[in-house]
């Protein structure tokens, strides 16, 4: 065997260990013991060649299949000159193309950009203008949110379209995306990678402000997927269904792609509906299962529900929001052979951050536990100093997990990272173990006459009146107490609940400042596509409640 000459300068950097020697060998060997997102399906196929990896609608993909269609997808980006961190945006349901985009962009060495669907065209405008993005793919179904601002996206080189059956044939000088892939070359092109490359870019959901860029890397995604098959259990003989939108990191970062590393199958939906919901779990005998606390919610409130069987479902996984308490309490009625799993994150976490686990949920229903296997938490106060337990303060974490920046914005980075932790925005209890329960997010606190009130406190009693669906409860301005107390309450189906009821259910249970100062009856609440009440479209909507009351 003929080995590359080692020369004299070489030599000495194996005669020393220091920062010169370390790098030097860290990057001539880097291909050899890199971990990075590139090459995960690669690793799972080598292991499970013949198991199935991905299924989508009546397609299965091995994983043996999986890694030659996204080297195909790689090398086709290549072929468009892609180049080192380049964004690949895409605007997609649950489809295969999403899949293959999200994996095929991270083994080119670009930049992986899903764009939240329910956006405007000019807000899609916004996201692909303000990352750079200079490949978007579209999705057949969502082009009209796009054609009235596809010209205002001066920095995309190649559109590409998704052909998914649904809507209009592909635009005059857009590629397809299958015509596009179909002869790509099948081997896996030779780009360098580390592990500290960023893989992935993010718009937070914007339900307070303008979406912020989140910029993740290989090592933010990989510990983070590490740590969710570890502590959520995964192993290569679950089935997951996966419903709620990819372009969200929750579906794609802490159970799609972690299932990916561990050999596991993805079933994948387009969207989320109930009803599919609860037919692929019965069809494919899923092991897994995620949903928000809405979508769990609309589960169980779905016609027919209980004729479903939903036996195999051994690990139900809930996060994004905050789980009440008697909705809890009826899901283990419902699936009594379930353990639950408590998410608790953010997207700058990449995202999970902490875990309340099956066993500890008797003793600590509604608490999101404690920090997940590679991060650390602390709760601070205004002042940045960490407090003890019993006393509220912002939810604080640091490890491997945490973002590289918020692209564009060195400020806002500098405030998040300020004192060397990552701030959430939430606020938090904890107790004498370290178990941290979510008080509210800063922002949803109520400050009324002067006193700080918890809007998840009032809604875990209003929660108790079981004719109550969903329940949201914000501040509004008021000309005595500045902001009132106001919940807004969407009934059960087929039941009625007035005013009076919940102010007097309110009055027994919770000190008077805290009771609702007013009840507001609606059909249903603001939601993002994942779940996550819009209290500022509450907030907005009603500002005039009180006036003249």
């Amino acid at each position: 065997m003929i080995h590359p000459p080692v020369t004299e300068e070489e030599r000495r950097m194996y005669n020393r260990i220091d920062k010169e020697s370390v790098g030097f060998l860290h990057r001539k060997y880097n291909s050899i013991g890199r971990w990075v997102i590139a090459d995960m399906i690669r690793r799972s196929a080598y292991r499970y060649p013949d198991k199935p990896a991905l299924i989508f609608k009546n397609h299965v993909y091995t994983y043996r299949d999986l890694d030659r269609k996204v080297t195909q997808v790689a090398n086709a980006l290549l072929s468009l000159g892609l180049q080192k961190y380049d964004r690949v945006a895409i605007l997609a349901h649950n489809t295969a193309h999403h899949v293959l985009t999200w994996l095929g962009a991270a083994r080119a060495g670009g930049i992986y950009l899903a764009i939240n669907y329910l956006l405007t065209g000019k807000d899609i405008a916004y996201c692909i203008n303000h990352s750079e993005s200079m490949i978007f793919i579209v999705e057949d179904a969502l082009w009209p949110q796009v054609k009235d601002v596809a010209a205002d996206m001066p920095g995309v080189r190649t559109f590409i379209w998704s052909d998914q059956g649904l809507g209009d044939p592909a635009p005059e000088g857009w590629l397809s995306f299958d015509d596009w892939v179909r002869d790509a070359d099948t081997t896996e092109p030779l780009i360098e990678l580390d592990i500290h490359d960023p893989v992935q870019m993010v718009y937070t959901s914007g339900t307070e402000s303008l979406p912020k860029a989140v910029v993740l890397t290989n090592q933010s995604l990989i510990s983070q997927y590490v740590s969710c098959v570890i502590d959520g259990n995964y192993t290569p003989e679950d089935i997951c269904v996966n419903a709620l939108p990819i372009f969200h990191c929750a579906q794609r970062d802490v159970f799609l792609t972690p299932c990916f590393m561990a050999g596991a199958t993805n079933v994948l939906l387009f969207q989320a509906d109930p009803g599919g919901m609860l037919d692929a779990v019965e069809k494919h005998r899923a092991t897994m299962l995620f949903c928000p606390p809405t979508v769990w919610i609309a589960l169980l409130r779905h016609p027919g529900s209980e004729k479903y069987d939903l036996s195999s479902l051994g690990k139900c996984y809930y996060g994004a929001s905050i789980m009440p308490v008697e909705v809890l309490k009826e899901l283990l009625g419902r699936i009594p052979g379930a353990r639950f799993y408590n998410y608790y994150g953010q997207t700058e976490l990449s995202p999970y951050h902490t875990m309340l686990r099956p066993e500890e949920h008797q003793a600590r229903i509604g608490a999101a536990g404690k920090g997940g296997l590679n991060m650390e938490t602390r709760l601070e106060d205004d002042d940045r100093r960490p407090v003890g337990p019993g006393v509220p303060g912002e939810i604080c974490g640091r490890g491997p997990h945490v973002m590289l920046m918020y692209f564009k914005d060195p400020e806002k980075t500098a405030e998040a990272f300020a004192g060397g932790w990552f701030h959430s925005g939430d606020m938090g209890l904890a107790d004498e173990e370290n178990y941290i329960t979510v008080v509210d997010r800063k922002k949803d606190m109520v400050k009324t006459g002067g006193e700080n009130v918890s809007s998840r406190e009032v809604e875990e009693v209003v929660y108790c009146d079981p004719r109550v669906a969903e329940v949201a409860v914000v501040g509004l301005p008021h000309e005595k107490w500045i902001e009132a107390v106001t919940a807004f309450v969407v009934p059960k189906p087929g039941s009625q609940v007035n005013e009076a009821e919940i102010m007097a259910l309110c009055r027994e249970r919770l000190a008077g400042f805290k009771a609702p100062k007013g009840v507001v009856v609606v059909n249903q609440l603001p939601k993002t596509p994942t779940g996550k009440i819009l209290k500022r479209d509450l907030r907005q909507c009603y500002s005039d409640y009180y006036r003249g009351r």
